[in-house]
């Protein structure tokens, strides 16, 4: 029985097994006894049509191979080019500049004992041996798999190095607000006399302050991905390689979160989505701009920015600034060290969308880990089970949520792409 017929019968099984399956989950019940066997017995069967298989393709595969070695090894035909399928021993020893050599050197056909110090002439093949015929050395040149990787590349995740960074074990997270301060304070003078009712500029001011609860939800963030199980175990780096992608996919999706969730759902409430955050709007060229907004965070935040968040595209803009004299504000392509704007750090982040840019203290945002990124693997999913695939499934638990919304500004820099 040939391959082909094999594979048929094996994948015949493995559908009735499916139809099985199927019978059982469209009914909402488990497999009966009788079924169980049956589905047993069928996958027994697959097994061993498989094992049959790599058998038949490894046999295939030795005959490939013996007929390629004896194919090089077949003489060349009558009237063929001259040296093919000879050696090159061969070729040395029938050329006319050995014979006409090995005649004078030894005219009876062997080298006198006493003979010493003699070289032959260089010989000259026409005949090019070259890796591209079977009869070749090439046939024998072995690829070397170095097993390096590289992989497609992801953008620069930034944003976990500037906020505050908490864990929690509750599935939500409530933390309070001041939404105003003390500032009743004034000066008082020294009473006159006893009866206070008689003396009211003496009365000291009482001072008021205002608090609200804000609560901050959990969610998940997950994706996963389908693989089979031959190809996870012949390939022991592929795992390592979807694990590593299932959470920098993650990681991606958290920072967007944080940024421009709209807290719908099951977004997070990012900066952009918070009502309570300030803006600035484009004022007369980016660096005026800029520095409106710092001054928007230091008088009515009251806070000290720790950095600024921006697109490529915009700290591009930045670094390119010129003065009247074509001179850049910023040292130009030679200047080293961290980039600034004001005097404050300016960090690249691919969650901000071009054109925009916030500045604030980012200690005042926090992210709650609930449960850290996790990797599991599991064939339960749909017919998973009998078609030896498995889900990787990556998920992520968190919660985010702005102490301070007036520490932070968001800043309009769309003029600076018209060169305004």
């Amino acid at each position: 029985m040939d391959t082909k017929e094999l594979r048929g019968r094996k994948e015949a099984l493995l559908r009735e097994a499916e139809a099985i399956c199927k019978a059982a989950e469209d009914g909402g019940r488990d497999f009966t006894a009788e079924e169980r066997q049956k589905v047993e017995g069928l996958l027994k069967d697959a097994k061993d049509l498989k094992a049959q298989i790599e058998r038949a393709e490894g046999d295939e595969a030795l005959k490939a191979q013996i007929l390629t070695l004896a194919g090089q090894m077949t003489p060349p035909a009558a009237g063929g080019a001259a040296g093919r399928g000879k050696t090159l021993g061969e070729q040395f020893g029938a050329s006319a500049a050995w014979q006409a050599w090995l005649k004078q050197m030894a005219p009876s056909g062997h080298f006198p004992d006493g003979a010493k110090g003699f070289t032959s002439p260089p010989i000259e093949f026409k005949t090019l041996l070259t890796g591209d015929s079977a009869t070749s050395g090439g046939a024998f040149v072995q690829t070397d798999y170095t097993g390096l990787f590289e992989p497609y590349g992801r953008r620069l995740l930034t944003l976990r190095d500037l906020i505050s960074q908490r864990t929690t074990e509750s599935d939500t997270v409530e933390f309070v607000q001041q939404t105003s301060t003390v500032a009743q304070a004034a000066p008082t003078p020294e009473a006159t006399v006893t009866d206070g009712t008689q003396d009211t500029d003496s009365y000291k001011p009482e001072g008021a302050m205002a608090f609200k609860k804000v609560q901050a939800t959990v969610k998940t963030i997950a994706v996963w991905i389908p693989a089979t199980k031959r190809a996870l175990s012949d390939a022991s780096q592929l795992r390592g390689i979807i694990d590593q992608e299932l959470r920098a996919d993650l990681e991606e999706e958290l920072e967007d979160q944080m940024v421009s969730g709209t807290g719908l759902g099951e977004d997070l409430e990012g900066i952009l989505a918070n009502t309570d955050v300030q803006t600035q709007d484009w004022t007369t060229d980016l660096l005026t701009t800029a520095r409106k907004a710092v001054t928007k965070v230091r008088v009515t935040g009251r806070a000290r920015p720790t950095a600024w968040l921006v697109h490529p595209e915009d700290a591009e803009v930045i670094d390119l600034l010129k003065d009247t004299q074509d001179r850049y504000y910023y040292g130009g392509p030679a200047e080293g060290g961290v980039q600034r704007l004001w005097r404050y750090p300016v960090v690249e982040s691919e969650a901000v969308t071009a054109g925009t840019g916030i500045i604030g203290d980012w200690r005042k945002a926090v992210l709650w880990d609930r449960e850290r990124a996790t990797i599991q693997v599991s064939d339960s999913h749909s017919d998973f089970f009998v078609r030896n695939m498995v889900a990787i499934l990556a998920e992520m638990r968190c919660a985010f949520g702005i102490l301070r919304p007036k520490a932070f500004c968001v800043v309009d820099l769309s003029g600076a792409a018209s060169g305004s």
